[in-house]
């Protein structure tokens, strides 16, 4: 195929089950996971009937699902509320004392919510909601640390219908201000600040930052967690203990239709403006529970911890929705995960008697730069099952993963999926499926991946090309909120009728996927998705620049590294004050994760005759110090060999 994906990664260590494992896992053989997988795909409408049956519907649905691409409906005519699923069920029953979630903040302080507090506290704040005038549909901000009333905030809204839209607590007040503006939100919920690395992060002041410049909200309600002095409008701003002081903690729950809207989340996009990514509410549970239950085996004695934030997608499914709607215990943590030093989340697993855990590659990655005296000092014994979510996991961070956080004996489930697709998508059983370091293995149930050629056919063994989903499956997003031209542009105009998940990937000879990077400019920094447009506006906003180019560079502990080109404005001098200028602009017009590792003044960026930036041949310059890529249509070829000595010097001097 032309524009071929290279792959150069040969891996043939495989590990399989133990028989120990297997014994007790839900799906225990190849044999069963392939029955039920055909069944998944040749008659979905019948196993995803099946798995829904097992969540709380106060009305049952007429059809499983209504489908004329791109547009699905499933579970039509049915009503749930999200909420009895995720809390009043367990709280009306035996798990009524279990603990729902043991928080940890950084520094120090503890917390165990039980299933019945639970619900006595999403009553509350779904009461407080309903007080200051939220209705079924409007959108409400959630700009939190991460700590349990962010998923009560989340829950509440679900509880009344209303529609969450959680921006990241490590995003900046111009990130607030993009997100309001396309949601059109009337209401926020926020704390006064959080604790990262031992510092405050000032949430509440952003918010008022951001408020400057969007008149639509009309509350603000502040969870005080930091207890620092904050600013509060009157008539608009309210603590949340004031607020849940006045109502009662029951709160009778309505039910909305399958299809109604659950979230809005924002994923960076490579046009520059963030996409409102739009779930809705049966369909998306339906797969965040099928997953939690298969993918991760739960057990009703598992202590469950998924390290990621609520801001992410990770956070919804595999924090707020999956793991509640199983009725699991799981941990949730605050902070850095190298606070005090790196040996706080084995300190904790050991504490706790975590049982499964979720992380990051880049967490992984740093965790083995840090030294395996860490890991070392503390019994993790209580582990049973590893997961790793967010990027592709190499091989050798795969194996330390392996070795000295699973002792050799825990299956490791790497997981494939986006925040379009809702739920995971290719990932190991850990009951069943053979694993490879490096690869998320084989599609999970409903799931008809595939990887094409430009022409639409599928690739041969270890041929890269264009990873698709053919058919729907039900936790897929329905459209970009507000723009449903866009939604269609971006995921459906590749092949007809089929998901395009901007992903290059490869099968290896036994059906494996292997996820190669975007195909796209969005880069992946510790994890997070960002858009190279974004970064670029950020630096081209500041007076002293004319043009920039953003691009990843390999990095062994943040997959990613951000380098940015910028070419200065007439008479502007680059010096190494303002690299650190440029790169404290972008932290705070978009978050500190954006801010640029490198920044390389350059009089001239590699261009087309018709304009274009190369980014290609700059991620290619930052990756391998040449460009040994089709050079044909460029403009200026001397552009590229100053760029290049501008790098080593750069680099030569630190």
């Amino acid at each position: 195929m032309s524009n071929s994906i290279e792959s150069h990664l040969a891996e043939d260590r495989v590990f399989k089950p133990a028989k120990s494992f297997s014994a007790k896992a839900r799906i225990s053989s190849m044999a069963q996971y392939k029955k039920l997988w055909k069944e998944s795909v040749d008659k979905p409408k019948k196993f995803w009937a099946r798995e829904a049956k097992e969540l709380a519907w106060r009305k049952p649905w007429k059809k499983v699902l209504d489908w004329k691409a791109p547009d699905a409906k499933w579970f039509t005519g049915g009503k749930l509320n999200v909420t009895e699923s995720c809390v009043d069920r367990h709280a009306a029953g035996p798990r009524r004392n279990k603990a729902a979630i043991i928080f940890e903040g950084e520094p120090g302080d503890r917390q165990v919510i039980t299933y019945g507090q639970l619900q006595r506290e999403v009553c509350r704040f779904a009461n407080v909601l309903v007080a200051k005038g939220v209705k079924p549909k409007d959108r409400v901000l959630v700009y939190m640390p991460m700590i349990p009333e962010a998923a009560i905030a989340m829950l509440a809204c679900a509880r009344i219908g209303a529609v969450h839209s959680v921006v990241f607590g490590g995003f900046s007040s111009e990130s607030i201000v993009d997100r309001l503006e396309d949601s059109g939100a009337t209401h926020i919920v926020t704390a006064d600040g959080g604790w990262r690395r031992g510092k405050i992060v000032p949430l509440k002041d952003n918010v008022d930052e951001a408020l400057k410049k969007y008149q639509g909200i009309r509350s603000v309600v502040v969870f005080k967690r930091t207890g620092q002095e904050v600013a509060m409008t009157d008539g608009r701003d309210s603590w949340w203990h004031d607020e849940t002081a006045k109502v009662p903690a029951k709160h009778e729950a309505k039910a909305f239709d399958s299809e109604h809207p659950l979230f809005i989340l924002y994923t960076s996009g490579s046009t520059g403006k963030p996409k409102g990514i739009l779930h809705t509410s049966g369909g998306y549970l339906t797969g965040a529970y099928t997953t939690c239950k298969y993918v991760f085996d739960m057990r009703d004695d598992d202590v469950y911890w998924c390290t990621a934030d609520v801001g992410w997608i990770t956070g919804h499914t595999y924090i707020v929705y999956g793991p509640l709607a199983m009725g699991v215990t799981q941990v949730m943590y605050e902070g850095a995960p190298n606070h005090p030093d790196f040996g706080r989340f084995w300190q904790m697993i050991e504490e706790y008697g975590v049982s499964i855990f979720y992380t990051a590659p880049t967490a992984i990655r740093a965790f083995i730069k840090a030294g395996d005296q860490f890991p070392e000092k503390h019994d993790l014994s209580s582990l049973r099952l590893l997961g790793s979510v967010g990027e592709p996991i190499n091989p050798e961070a795969w194996m330390w993963y392996h070795d000295k956080i699973g002792g050799g004996r825990c299956p490791i489930v790497d997981t494939w999926w986006q925040t379009e697709t809702g739920a995971i998508m290719i990932t190991p059983l850990p009951g069943c499926t053979p694993t490879k370091p490096g690869t998320a293995t084989l599609p999970f149930f409903g799931i008809d991946a595939a990887i094409l050629d430009e022409e639409g056919h599928e690739c041969k063994p270890n041929e890269g090309g264009r990873l698709v989903i053919r058919k729907p499956w039900p936790s897929m997003t329905r459209t970009i909120y507000g723009d449903k031209a866009r939604f269609k542009k971006t995921y459906w105009s590749d092949y007809k009728g089929m998901y395009t998940a901007g992903d290059g990937a490869r099968r290896d000879k036994q059906g494996n996927f292997w996820i190669v990077g975007r195909l796209d400019d969005v880069l992946n920094v510790s994890g997070h998705r960002l858009g190279t447009a974004e970064v670029e506006s950020a630096l081209v906003a500041h007076a002293a620049v004319a043009e920039s180019a953003v691009v990843g560079r390999p990095d062994d502990l943040k997959g990613q590294a951000v380098v940015a080109f910028v070419t200065l404005k007439e008479g502007v001098e680059g010096t190494p004050a303002l690299q650190k200028e440029l790169r404290d602009h972008v932290g705070k017009v978009i978050g500190a994760i954006a801010k640029p590792d490198e920044i390389h003044f350059a009089p001239a960026l590699p261009k087309t005759r018709s304009g274009k930036i190369m980014r290609r041949l700059l991620k290619e310059l930052v990756a391998t110090g040449n460009v040994t890529g089709n050079t044909t249509t460029l403009e200026d070829f001397t552009v590229i060999d100053n760029l290049r000595k501008s790098i080593e010097a750069s680099r030569k001097t630190g």
